[in-house]
């Protein structure tokens, strides 16, 4: 009897060490290969690469790829290298969301990053919370991120934009305004929030007229804007639509002002419009007139360096999308520093982002602004002999 006693307590203690043993090698491996102890980061991107997007999401491609090389470069984020997992959804909503299926389910992505638009960013957001992992947009309009837990976006709100451009009408006596705007999710609502921004001004929208983004015809919308006869007009779009309807415009002799959105903020669109462009007003950041910036600037440092990086990687000038992919990569980065990996933690630190000096403007997130930008991160800019300047 005793001595089974004996090999029964000597089993026991066998098996305790085992097990002890196993706990310790599924710690040890959970530690070397991921967990918010170690091993990489995982960052997914999801931009508009190929298709009507194309002008926006090539550069903040290359803006993600060149931060994460310099972030690693220098020892990665308390000791964990960044990996990045770019997918592009070829500017379509259905592309959006099946990169960000595949993203949180098979890569299982530490962070979102993106996309380049506001309809494939907004075929994202249900995506991302539901999966409770933060997202960042780089994409502009306000719906992305209203009402929303885990998603931010660093592209100014089109209503920060609307503010500044009224601001800038009411200073001319502008009062009429005739509106072509893109189709798509990027336009949607604008010549409502036009309007009732507009309405202390004494604004009136006297006619709306729609176009694809993949449009190269505006005959008819630009006839619809004459005929409305307006003080002003306001193109709402992207390149090369943007500047297409731009080149329109001036071909009908329409002799009154035109404002252009923030969506214009490339070379494609300089490019596309040619001398058409001169004299119009926009809207924008600072990065674009960054040689024409105050020294006491808070952004003229941030600004200068990464033009000066972006040159110096790609032989070419940065343009305002990458500065929104610049300050939504970056935001990510402090973040990380801050919180670690855990998706909770993660999204509360870039809720607390409080004037943080970017690309875009001066960032303060709070739980009911999730984009963190007001007008005063704009500044009104013209077009002389294809180069961006301050407005006089």
């Amino acid at each position: 009897m005793q001595r089974s006693m004996r090999l029964l307590s000597m089993g026991l203690a066998l098996g305790l060490a085992t097990t002890m043993a196993a706990c310790s090698e599924t710690k040890s491996a959970g530690t070397a290969t991921g967990g918010d102890a170690g091993g990489e980061i995982k960052v997914g991107v999801v931009l508009d690469i190929t298709g009507a997007g194309a002008s926006l999401g090539v550069p903040e491609r290359q803006t993600v790829e060149m931060l994460a090389e310099q972030v690693n470069a220098a020892g990665g984020i308390n000791g964990r290298k960044l990996k990045l997992f770019i997918e592009d959804n070829q500017s379509t909503e259905d592309g959006a969301a099946k990169a960000t299926s595949k993203l949180l389910n098979t890569e299982k992505v530490d962070i979102l990053l993106g996309a380049s638009r506001t309809g494939p960013s907004l075929a994202m957001r249900p995506l991302a919370e539901k999966a409770e992992k933060p997202m960042i947009s780089f994409a502009a309009n306000a719906k992305i991120v209203d009402g929303s837990k885990w998603v931010f976006k660093t592209a100014q709100n089109d209503r920060v934009v609307l503010e500044k451009m009224v601001d800038d009408m009411k200073a001319k006596g502008i009062t009429k305004v005739a509106v072509a705007r893109d189709a798509s999710g990027f336009g949607e609502g604008i010549p409502e929030m036009l309007t009732e921004i507009g309405k202390s001004a004494g604004i009136t929208v006297t006619t709306v007229q729609k176009f694809a983004p993949d449009a190269t015809d505006f005959t008819s919308q630009m006839l619809g804007l004459r005929d409305s006869a307006p003080q002003a007009v306001l193109i709402w779009g992207i390149p090369p639509a943007a500047g297409l309807a731009q080149k329109a415009y001036k071909q009908l002799a329409l002799n009154v002002p035109v404002y252009q959105s923030h969506g214009i903020g490339n070379q494609a669109f300089l490019d596309t419009a040619g001398d058409t462009a001169n004299g119009l007003l926009a809207p924008m950041g600072r990065m674009l007139v960054a040689n024409q910036l105050k020294d006491d600037d808070p952004q003229k440092a941030v600004v200068t360096k990464f033009i000066a990086d972006f040159k110096a990687k790609y032989n070419a000038s940065p343009s305002t999308f990458a500065g929104h992919a610049y300050d939504g990569f970056m935001i990510a980065v402090e973040a990380l520093k801050k919180a670690g990996t855990d998706a909770n933690k993660l999204r509360d630190a870039i809720e607390a982002t409080s004037k943080w000096p970017g690309i875009s403007g001066v960032f303060t997130m709070t739980p009911t602004d999730h984009s963190g930008l007001t007008k005063d991160a704009l500044m009104i800019v013209t077009v002389d002999n294809k180069a961006w300047k301050v407005a006089g």
